[in-house]
């Protein structure tokens, strides 16, 4: 199960114990706000796009959608969202519960987007689709492993 695979990868940083489980599905943004008793915008969803054979992974705030392109002039690609089928093969997580820990190797970069630093602590899942972890956005760059902060949202209207 992959949320096991995530709490062992969550042991080098000593915050395995800091998963949350629930009796509930937190699959989508709106059912993991419910779960946590948060906002929308307060969960980090992971997105995984294809690049090339491979993917890279893109974690944003639950309020925000990809700007195709901002995300073009990242990446230098149009912005092609994993199939259904690719995700677990390419991220090793299923759909739900997709997160940025405890990957495949066919991940090739993990970019966390800015709309994410305008909260002091975010939840993103943990290999499950009723998991999920309180970080603040300096340790998930840190315990994902992450490659760089992007501007890759469309921004959020004030």
């Amino acid at each position: 199960m992959s949320v096991l695979k995530v709490r062992e990868f969550l042991k080098q940083f000593n915050i395995e114990d800091k998963i949350l489980e629930f009796d509930t599905s937190s699959a989508t943004v709106a059912l993991a706000a419910v779960a946590l008793n948060t906002e929308e915008a307060r969960i980090a969803k992971t997105m995984a796009f294809k690049k090339d054979d491979n993917c890279i992974l893109v974690i944003s705030a639950g309020d925000v959608k990809i700007d195709n392109a901002k995300y073009r002039h990242t990446f230098g690609v149009k912005a092609k969202m994993l199939a259904p089928e690719e995700v677990v093969k390419l991220v090793g997580h299923p759909i739900g519960g997709v997160c940025p820990f405890a990957v495949n190797s066919s991940v090739i970069g993990i970019y966390i987007d800015e709309s994410i630093r305008r909260f002091t602590t975010i939840f993103p899942a943990c290999g499950s689709s009723n998991s999920a972890i309180e970080l603040t956005p300096d340790e998930l760059f840190q315990y994902s492993k992450a490659d760089s902060w992007v501007d890759v949202c469309k921004s959020k209207e004030p």
